[in-house]
């Protein structure tokens, strides 16, 4: 029998689908610019990289979306992993709570290490959880790396969700002292500012996932699950790309995962270009896999991969670490944004 928590796990992937992603994350802001003489070839571009001691052969992985909701999560989680270990690239779960809440719902999320026992897997669990609990869910994976997720404005707009924040992070820093693995804090969509990030670097944590607004939007999907919605938070956040710029130049010493609406290898190249070193693809790989399945998501990821590479051989640049030194011009929200917030955005046309 589903628990109310697992009805809920339910909802969002439903909800998730029909919601779909805003496309409104800043990218369409970034513009390369043209090398004629690039001097490079595809076959010398290496795509590895690494996120502090994580060593990822791709610098896209699946982030978290689910678990916990019974069989169906179960499922999920399982074509996913299957995915993941055929792709070589790691792979985030979704919040852990459900199952140390509940025994039952472990195998939801067991299942992703016994389909990739090799893999980079990543637990995760909510600002809430104690040291006690980030290490049963880091047990539960045998985790490469620990999710801490931020999410406050889902958890207002959630009728059953929290409202309480304070203490979270006194909360994420004892985590962090406590794990022998890496603690990644991440956003839900709703961005990572500068003053976020002053605080996290202040708790010890080392990597970031800015989780930007203009992906999955789960303020829309819980106020479908209210009677009276709460539509002022639905616009409410911190686009992708300024997220992305808001914590590389303000916290040099953080690594950073974009995540927030990314699609398609353009997207990805262009936050590596602003100063990510990873990216998580969530909610246009779970499209992929429920509509057509795990062949078409294996064949979008190779599809993308290579197209990686075609970018980097444009742009002169034979590994990750290189994009950095790549010229953008940035125009747009995301320029205003930047401005406005004391940033340079000229400084990435003229490197």
């Amino acid at each position: 029998m589903l628990t109310l928590r697992s009805v809920r796990k339910n909802e969002h992937i439903a909800h998730a689908i029909e919601t779909g992603q805003e496309r409104n994350h800043g990218y369409d802001d970034i513009q390369f610019v043209h090398q004629s003489l690039p001097n490079s070839n595809i076959e010398s571009v290496d795509i590895s990289t690494t996120i502090g001691e994580l060593v990822l052969s791709s610098p896209i992985f699946i982030n978290a979306m689910t678990g916990g909701g019974g069989e169906r999560t179960k499922d999920v989680n399982q074509r996913l992993a299957e995915v993941a270990k055929d792709a070589n690239i790691g792979m985030a779960v979704g919040s852990q709570m459900a199952a140390i809440k509940n025994e039952e719902e472990r195998e939801s999320y067991r299942i992703v290490r016994k389909v990739n026992p090799k893999g980079i897997i990543i637990g995760n669990l909510g600002s809430e959880a104690s040291v006690e609990q980030a290490k049963i869910a880091a047990d539960m994976l045998e985790a490469n790396a620990m999710q801490i997720h931020l999410n406050v404005v889902q958890e207002l707009v959630m009728p059953e969700g929290d409202r309480d924040f304070i203490g979270a992070i006194d909360r994420i820093e004892k985590i962090v002292d406590s794990l022998p693995i890496p603690v990644i804090v991440k956003e839900v969509g709703y961005g990572m500012s500068k003053e976020t990030a002053k605080k996290l670097v202040k708790a010890g944590v080392s990597i970031v996932d800015v989780g930007g607004f203009g992906g999955t939007n789960f303020s829309k999907i819980e106020n479908k699950r209210r009677k009276k919605t709460l539509q002022f938070f639905d616009d409410w956040g911190i686009k992708t790309t300024s997220s992305i710029v808001e914590v590389v130049k303000s916290e040099p010493k953080l690594k950073v995962i974009a995540s927030g609406g990314l699609q398609n290898a353009l997207d990805i190249v262009k936050s590596l270009a602003l100063g990510a070193s990873a990216t998580g693809l969530a909610g246009y790989f779970l499209k992929i896999l429920l509509n057509k399945g795990e062949e078409s998501l294996l064949e979008e990821i190779t599809s993308i991969h290579s197209e990686i590479k075609m970018l980097m051989t444009a742009l002169g640049t034979n590994k990750i670490g290189d994009l950095v030194n790549v010229p953008i011009v940035i125009s747009g929200s995301t320029y205003h944004w930047l401005l406005q917030r004391g940033f340079t955005p000229e400084e990435f046309s003229r490197r």
